[in-house]
């Protein structure tokens, strides 16, 4: 539990470091360069010739999808959107999760829609009657992507490693990266402002602490962390970094009035009651099944 307990911290302090360090960088940019250090991390560790060419290219997907596109639309939103409220904001991912799992067993579950949208809901609420809103939104719909992004590459990576039990996560890992690298690389060359990429020593900083610890170390450590606790506590570890990412924020990195933070209590708590009342459901049926 204390890989999880660890990465939760490193995580906390992200949202506000991409906030007041890097918006005013081009956002593609952002993501692959962070790619592209948390690759170099893994890179000596990738053992190609272990793997089939088929699982290599399904890790590749992976990486693609769940880092490269992910990436893409999530900093993306820190141009619209407060580093506290994104935080907030990702909360949603293990409805993504269960949603992305329904469709691979082609079945549909309507509480993960109801859920959803008591999610938008609370969205709602802390957006009431806000200037800028439709910036707001196209913020929130933005990291709406990127958490599905982040759902379907969990979720094909889990099935992955069900059906491939003796494979070393420590070998493939950096696969993962490799796709996640070059899809953002595309994007970068795709949309990329190239006058905003000029970048400070303190920016650079940022970026190689983001592409080491969080982006790198941190994920595989989460994941690592995951496979040796039980769901009860990786459920309890996802919903506490959550509140810790969002104090960090507020506390070291932010300010919000009193009408705003009102609204940002009773937004949020309407959100994190969706998904942990989805997350007490699922575990009810994990526990009466057969």
């Amino acid at each position: 539990m204390w890989y999880l307990v660890v990465v939760s911290i490193i995580w906390a302090f992200s949202f506000g470091l991409i906030k007041t360090w890097l918006t005013g960088l081009d956002p593609l940019f952002v993501g692959a360069a962070r790619l592209g250090v948390a690759l170099l991390v893994f890179l000596p560790f990738i053992r190609f010739k272990q793997l089939s060419k088929g699982l290599t290219f399904r890790f590749l997907v992976i990486g693609g999808i769940q880092y490269g596109l992910m990436y893409g639309a999530y900093i993306y939103t820190y141009q619209f959107l407060e580093a506290h409220k994104i935080a907030l904001f990702t909360v949603t991912t293990p409805l993504m999760v269960a949603l992305v799992d329904d469709g691979f067993e082609r079945r549909l579950r309507s509480r993960y829609l109801l859920f959803a949208l008591l999610s938008v809901l609370g969205a709602a609420v802390i957006y009431y009657n806000a200037p800028h809103l439709e910036g707001a939104l196209l913020g929130i719909v933005l990291l709406q992507i990127s958490n599905l992004c982040f759902a379907l590459g969990q979720v094909y990576y889990r099935r992955i490693m069900h059906e491939n039990p003796g494979l070393n996560m420590r070998d493939h890992f950096g696969i993962l990266y490799v796709g996640g690298f070059l899809v953002s690389v595309l994007l970068m060359l795709i949309g990329t402002d190239w006058d905003r990429t000029a970048v400070s020593s303190t920016q650079i900083t940022v970026i190689v602490f983001l592409g080491i610890l969080a982006s790198g170390i941190g994920f595989f450590l989460w994941n690592y962390g995951a496979t040796r606790t039980n769901t009860g506590t990786l459920a309890i570890m996802n919903n506490l970094k959550i509140p810790l990412a969002v104090v960090v924020s507020l506390v070291i990195f932010e300010t919000v009035s009193t009408d705003g933070l009102v609204r940002l209590l009773l937004g949020g708590g309407i959100i994190v009651s969706a998904v942990i009342l989805n997350e007490r459901l699922l575990n009810r049926e994990t526990d009466e099944s057969p």
